[in-house]
């Protein structure tokens, strides 16, 4: 099954759930979107069923959220690391 598709995803961030949506591309390429915002993402990259990104965010901080995680199935979880704030576990599934 490719993980190519779009996922809706949640963060656990110490602000509260982060929902976004994640479209990525069998390349790498992509959008995640957010709070009303879409951007394309960085850095894409899918090596069987692992998956990573980077996210470029301004709200509530400027900072590159750092996406790593894997797919079974229709299910996508990892974690991301969020600058100096640390790491914090994301899962969603296949929209």
């Amino acid at each position: 099954m490719s993980i190519a598709g779009k996922y809706d995803i949640t963060v656990q961030s110490p602000m509260g759930p982060q929902p976004s949506v994640l479209e990525i591309n069998e390349d790498g390429t992509g959008t995640q979107s957010a709070q009303g915002r879409s951007q394309p993402i960085a850095n894409g990259k899918i090596d069987g069923n692992n998956v990573s990104w980077s996210n470029s965010i301004t709200t509530p901080f400027p900072m590159t959220l750092e996406f790593a995680g894997t797919v079974d199935g229709d299910k996508i979880s990892g974690n991301v690391k969020a600058g100096s704030f640390g790491s914090f576990p994301f899962s969603g599934k296949r929209a």
